[in-house]
């Protein structure tokens, strides 16, 4: 949920490369180049074993053609980041910054809230949580469920994002 938030901080393309370019420099002046591939590595390497994470759970909490659509979306994507690195190298273009951070911190974001309603539902489901139901509609897909729980609590997220979003004190110049 934070990171959502912090990638939509870095929306602006100069702060972002403001920061780059003083880790960099920090980097080089005091000859922490091994340092900095090592934290670049590790960075990457974290981001690739939590999406493992995820797919294998994923894969085991469903049946045979829920496997094969996670499958297909993990082929997808490979492919729509391949097709857009070889755009980004071929034609030497640079990526918006800007409406990448956002959209990608708003995708975040919704992931965020389909995930509280969905683990609120497990968690009920196994008899951790009560299950006080309510007369709201069911929406599988976006982790909607007709319980107070899990609507109260995705409700908090929604009222805390639009919140960080947009009532943060002295951050609404970056925000644009």
């Amino acid at each position: 949920f934070y990171v959502g938030f912090w990638l939509h901080d870095k929306t602006t393309a100069a702060q972002w490369q403001a920061f780059i370019e003083k880790s960099m420099h920090r980097a080089l002046s005091a000859g922490t180049l091994w340092g900095l591939a090592g934290l670049s590595f590790i960075a990457v390497y974290r981001e690739v074993f939590e999406t493992i994470l995820f797919f294998q759970a994923l894969w085991v909490q469903t049946d045979a053609p829920g496997r094969n659509m996670a499958l297909a979306g993990v082929i997808v994507g490979a492919g729509v980041l391949a097709m857009l690195a070889w755009v980004v190298f071929r034609y030497s273009m640079r990526l918006p910054l800007r409406q990448f951070f956002r959209l990608s911190g708003l995708l975040m974001f919704v992931l965020a809230l389909v995930f509280a309603g969905k683990g609120v539902a497990a968690l009920q489901e196994a008899g951790y949580i009560q299950i006080s139901p309510i007369n709201a509609p069911r929406i599988d897909l976006l982790g909607i469920y007709p319980n107070l729980q899990g609507l109260l609590l995705q409700g908090a997220l929604l009222l805390l994002g639009l919140y960080l979003w947009y009532g943060l004190p002295g951050r609404r110049s970056s925000r644009g």
